[in-house]
């Protein structure tokens, strides 16, 4: 039996939640053309097409917002940061906008995004 590597796994983890739910996206630096840094997301542009699999400018803060903004209008994006360093360029959209808009809303609004950092 050939072990399969923390990449692969997530890779098939995607694949298997994009092939079940339509509304399942991923957004990222370099993830679609150059399957992302770690290769998480080898094949999927050729599987899903640029519709559901979006490189993004190199701004943590717009593509993390935009997944937030997403997620709070009914889909279920995954955004993927290059390296866990950048996350704090982000952190405004995780901290205020991701994190107590449940709460500010009272509890009317969720927020069911995926923020993945290696």
């Amino acid at each position: 039996m050939r072990r399969i590597t923390f990449a692969e796994a997530l890779n098939e983890a995607l694949r298997e939640e994009m092939r079940r739910d339509p509304l399942v996206f991923c957004l990222g630096e370099d993830i679609a053309i150059f399957d992302g840094s770690f290769t998480v997301t080898r094949g999927l542009l050729a599987e899903f097409g640029p519709g559901r699999v979006i490189d993004t400018p190199i701004s943590e803060t717009s593509y993390v917002g935009a997944a937030i903004g997403a997620a709070i209008a009914g889909t279920r994006p995954v955004a993927e940061l290059q390296f866990f360093d950048f996350i704090t360029l982000a952190m405004d959209q995780i901290v205020n906008l991701g994190a107590k808009i449940r709460y500010m809303s009272g509890g009317q609004v969720k927020v069911p995004a995926v923020i993945r950092a290696p």
